[in-house]
């Protein structure tokens, strides 16, 4: 099953797409069950109360709307509600990833050995463990670029008119870069590739990945499609990985 290392003309959509594929191979599958149950249980009962929060969060929120923009509330109502969904979808997305990340990492390496027919030389579950506080250090650092931009644009949302209508296009956007950015970095950072020159190396193919993000984006706020987004997105992206960045990024032992 192994897989050519050249830069592909596949787009994010179909990345995407091979994710839900890849996810489903025999002898992969057991590699799924722990990011599917975090995701399951963190994102599934996250969800569960938002439902019941929403109809107290929504009038209020409107409330907010000055007076001479209440003609617009047929259409800030609905974006209100994207944007609470999306702020929420990707919250606690994020901290499901940082639960289910050392499992994340494994599942791509797992899965990269299956697609190339080289397996990485330290994989396995004695090397995730011995790789845990390094795996953390990564989350840090995610966090660390995350964290001031998404504070940036939630100031936003104060603006009467322009933030709620403006915000929710923007939290949207940077979501789709955010979530390419997560999960493409499993497969990354098994290779030991900083988290800047990965970065650049995602900017490099920016509208693959924001295809690819934007779907994973999408998804997340889909009840019950949601909780199997997790493994199916580290599976599109470590595809992502073998065929348009391991040839320059990976290991030198692998080429």
């Amino acid at each position: 099953m192994a897989r050519e290392n050249t830069v592909s003309r596949y787009n994010g959509v179909h990345y995407f797409s091979e994710g839900w594929r890849l996810v489903r191979l025999p002898g992969i599958r057991r590699f799924v069950i722990i990011p599917l149950l975090v995701n399951i249980l963190l994102l599934g009962g996250a969800f569960v109360w938002l439902f019941y929060q929403l109809g107290s969060w929504i009038p209020r929120l409107m409330a907010q709307i000055p007076d001479w923009l209440q003609w617009l509330s047929y259409l800030l109502w609905p974006l209100s509600v994207i944007s609470i969904v999306l702020v929420f979808s990707y919250f606690f997305s994020t901290i499901a990833n940082w639960i289910a990340a050392p499992f994340c990492g494994l599942l791509a390496e797992q899965l990269e050995g299956r697609l190339t027919g080289k397996p990485l030389p330290d994989s396995g579950w004695l090397a995730m463990m011995k790789d845990l506080p390094r795996i953390m250090k990564r989350e840090l650092q995610k966090l660390g670029y995350y964290l001031p931009r998404a504070l940036g644009l939630l100031l936003l949302y104060f603006i009467p008119g322009f933030g709620q209508t403006v915000a929710p296009v923007l939290w949207f956007l940077f979501s789709a870069w955010m979530l390419s950015v997560q999960y493409c970095d499993y497969p990354f950072d098994n290779h030991k590739v900083s988290f800047q020159q990965m970065r650049g190396a995602l900017r490099r193919h920016k509208t693959a990945n924001m295809q690819f993000g934007a779907l994973v984006s999408l998804f997340t706020m889909i009840p019950i499609l949601n909780l199997a987004i997790m493994p199916v997105a580290v599976c599109g992206a470590t595809a992502m990985w073998v065929d348009r960045y391991r040839g320059q990024l990976g290991r030198t032992e692998l080429r």
